[in-house]
């Protein structure tokens, strides 16, 4: 079983990557006029993610209960 702590440690390491992952100056990387699969790589790239974040943190949360 994993100790409380560690977990919140994740979490807040999850949290700040998700910070990152939708700031401004990353979002401008994606901000073109290209798309993936007719999706615009800035609605592809969001969606993403945010499907990635809400996996590692299920990960995180389930895997030791």
């Amino acid at each position: 079983m994993m100790h409380r702590p560690v977990q919140a440690q994740r979490l807040v390491a999850l949290f700040v990557l998700g910070w990152l992952l939708f700031s401004f100056p990353l979002l401008a990387l994606f901000n073109t006029g290209g798309s993936v699969f007719g999706i615009p790589l800035l609605y592809a790239y969001l969606f993403g993610a945010w499907v990635l974040l809400i996996v590692l943190m299920v990960l995180v949360v389930e895997r030791w209960k």
